[in-house]
């Protein structure tokens, strides 16, 4: 297989995972119930591996609305139920409105997103 097809190949699928990680979120957050904060930074416009890597600092330091349990797959058959603090919307667009992080380019991302959440 030639490199351009397997570059092509990359693209398609990373694009595909994109788009179906936005719809999932945008469906989540219509619902109106409470949801994580890279759910909601996925739905409002910031891409999924920046939304993974901000949103445990976006989180922190916020009262979230409410609070579930979820199991994670350690090694093996293993597995182990953590806590997720989920957030209504309101939170979240107060939280979006004041975090940025140090990076520049991820910083420009999050103000775009909330100038687009606040019109």
């Amino acid at each position: 297989m030639k490199a351009s097809n397997r570059q092509a190949r990359r693209t398609i699928r990373t694009r595909a995972a994109n788009t179906r990680a936005t719809r999932r979120a945008h469906r989540a957050v219509a619902t109106g119930l409470p949801q994580t904060a890279r759910t909601h930074l996925i739905a409002a416009g910031i891409d999924d591996p920046t939304a993974k890597r901000y949103a445990g600092a976006f989180s922190r330091g916020t009262t979230p609305t409410q609070t579930s349990q979820t199991e994670v797959k350690l090694k093996g058959r293993r597995r182990k139920t953590v806590p997720v603090k989920l957030y209504d919307t309101a939170t979240f667009t107060a939280r979006l409105a004041a975090y940025r992080p140090k990076d520049l380019t991820a910083a420009a991302r999050f103000e775009q997103a909330a100038h687009r959440l606040a019109a």
